[in-house]
């Protein structure tokens, strides 16, 4: 009984989230064309520094990588305990984040400068 009752509700849910996003979908851009809004404006914002944000996220996360790389390998060397291997995670994790973060703050000191000198 169970085993049949589980498709059918992923089934009858599924559908019910893609009829209600459709219905609200449908809904919002009625209300913009009443209002005299063109409801395909918004979608169509160009975002010229996307390629950049995620270019220098991704050197970011290389570089997070080699970092912590020679990192654990400098600190804890060739053998390694299970505590050792857990702390080097760590490492791997929290260089990901920062070198991923400070990819991001680049990318946004460089789009600064750009409107700057824009406007």
């Amino acid at each position: 009984m169970q085993g049949i009752l589980v498709p059918i509700t992923f089934f009858i849910c599924t559908f019910a989230m893609v009829f209600g996003l459709r219905y609200l979908s449908n809904k919002e851009k009625m209300a913009m064309i009443e209002r005299g809004i063109d409801p395909g404006l918004n979608k169509a914002t160009p975002k010229p520094f996307l390629s950049l944000k995620f270019g220098l996220l991704l050197v970011g996360l290389g570089i997070g990588l080699l970092v912590a790389l020679f990192t654990v390998r400098g600190v804890f060397g060739q053998e390694m305990t299970d505590m050792e291997e857990g702390q080097s995670v760590a490492i791997y994790f929290g260089c990901l984040g920062i070198f991923g973060g400070l990819g991001l703050i680049v990318s946004y000191i460089i789009e600064k400068k750009w409107l700057d000198k824009q406007g």
